[in-house]
């Protein structure tokens, strides 16, 4: 009986996972066509294999640009998303005051509300301070929702740290900021993996306010791959290798977070 229900779950995973992966191996399969054999055909895999689009989008500005402009916003977003979440969470995790749990449910509720909300206030107040096609724009515009979630799981992490370490750390002489950098940021350095992953995760694939909030000179890489249609029609082939390389930074957080994430899942933070 258990084995069968081992074969069964086993049939079950894989099943899954084949359904997951194929959209994303279809995208590359695509990358790899030309938009002829991508129009006139269909293969499991290229006939006429071409890194065309790959040199495209390596060799035209307009294409290596937008993921430049990308990784500069959530860059700045996550630094200083985590940056302002660590002293928010910790006073959180360690003092009681008056309204505490209604401010902490307050900062959820940010990022509960869909991005179109804050979309004509962010236009009004950047077109004002001039700061419209910037990355700076776009980083701080994510802040909105970035913080809230930075707050709340780093929060959970900081609450599993037992109080006496902080006292203890007073008592050897330890000012705040030493002991907070030296004792007590080491301690949760897993809920900042997790907390900066998700801050990428979220302004990596956000399009609204990204593309509402630029134009050319910080126009990030999914506001680009939205503008692919020509006069000759719909540029598929560019269009699925830039989604592939699009995937690559994901990717690549999530290898070097992989081990903070499942600790977060064994915490029920994430």
């Amino acid at each position: 009986m258990d084995d069968r229900r081992f074969r069964k779950r086993t049939i079950f995973l894989i099943a899954y996972l084949l359904f997951a992966l194929l959209p994303i191996y279809w995208m590359v399969n695509m990358s790899f066509k030309t938009n002829e054999e991508i129009l006139s055909s269909f293969s499991l895999w290229p006939q006429h294999f071409s890194l065309a689009s790959y040199k495209t989008i390596f060799t035209d500005p307009s294409w290596y640009s937008g993921y430049i402009n990308s990784l500069i916003y959530v860059g700045i977003n996550m630094v200083i998303s985590v940056s302002v979440a660590l002293p928010a969470a910790y006073a959180f995790s360690r003092y009681s005051f008056l309204g505490d749990k209604h401010v902490f449910f307050w900062l959820l509720t940010n990022r509960m509300t869909p991005p179109a909300v804050f979309l004509l206030p962010f236009f009004q107040l950047y077109t004002t301070l001039g700061l419209m096609d910037t990355h700076i724009a776009v980083a701080l515009a994510h802040l909105l929702f970035n913080v809230p979630l930075a707050v709340w799981i780093l929060e959970g992490f900081m609450s599993g740290i037992p109080r006496e370490i902080d006292e203890t750390a007073y008592i050897d002489g330890y000012s705040f900021p030493r002991f907070f950098l030296t004792v007590f940021l080491p301690l949760i350095k897993a809920g900042v993996g997790v907390a900066a992953f998700f801050c990428f995760m979220f302004s990596w694939v956000e399009l609204l306010l990204a593309r509402t909030l630029t134009s050319v000179n910080a126009k990030p890489i999914v506001a680009t791959m939205t503008r692919t249609v020509s006069a000759s029609g719909m540029d598929w082939a560019t269009l699925a290798a830039a989604g592939t390389l699009t995937i690559v930074p994901g990717a690549i957080v999530i290898w070097f977070v992989r081990h903070y994430i499942a600790k977060g899942f064994a915490m029920g933070r994430v």
